[in-house]
């Protein structure tokens, strides 16, 4: 094989691994180390993010890229759910690692209402694969984790955050 060759196999691939469709749940295993207080967040004008803020609150963080298929097919059924629980105490918020001009100009060419923010620590959260979601308690304490696309507007899921905002475990 050639070098040109090589790198379209190495692009296929880090693209194919970095990105999955499957659903995998995490929860508590994995991600030990996502403990709220580990999450690092700036808002894409690069001011910081104290989620400490949103004590008191469910946060429900999907961790994306602007060029994860399977992220960006999450999107509607994300931003479905955050109209049904508009007048819940849940806190939504989309981080990606990506240069913030990069969110910004994906902003620009899709219409979600969403929260994006800048993640500063993807790797020492132990994120592999996108899109990711955690769901933090009122408390703060990581109740859901998970790897892979997901329906988030089915009822199924509804009622996971919802037994998570009244403080049922999973």
């Amino acid at each position: 094989m050639n070098g040109i060759t090589h790198k379209v196999l190495y692009l296929f691939c880090l693209g194919f691994l970095g990105c999955t469709v499957g659903k995998k749940d995490q929860s508590g295993s994995t991600f030990q180390e996502a403990d709220i207080a580990n999450v690092k967040l700036k808002e894409l004008d690069d001011q910081p993010l104290n989620l400490a803020q949103h004590k008191g609150k469910t946060v429900f963080i999907n961790f994306w890229a602007t060029w994860c298929k399977p992220c960006i097919q999450e999107m509607p059924t994300i931003e479905s759910l955050q109209v049904k629980l508009k007048d819940e105490k849940v806190i939504f918020l989309l981080a990606s690692n990506e240069d913030p001009d990069q969110i910004e100009k994906f902003i620009k060419n899709h219409s979600y209402k969403f929260h994006y923010v800048h993640l500063e620590n993807m790797e020492a959260l132990k994120i592999q694969a996108l899109p990711t979601t955690f769901i933090y308690d009122t408390e703060g304490k990581l109740k859901f984790s998970e790897t892979g696309y997901r329906n988030w507007d089915d009822p199924e899921n509804i009622e996971l955050i919802t037994k998570i905002m009244n403080g049922y475990e999973k």
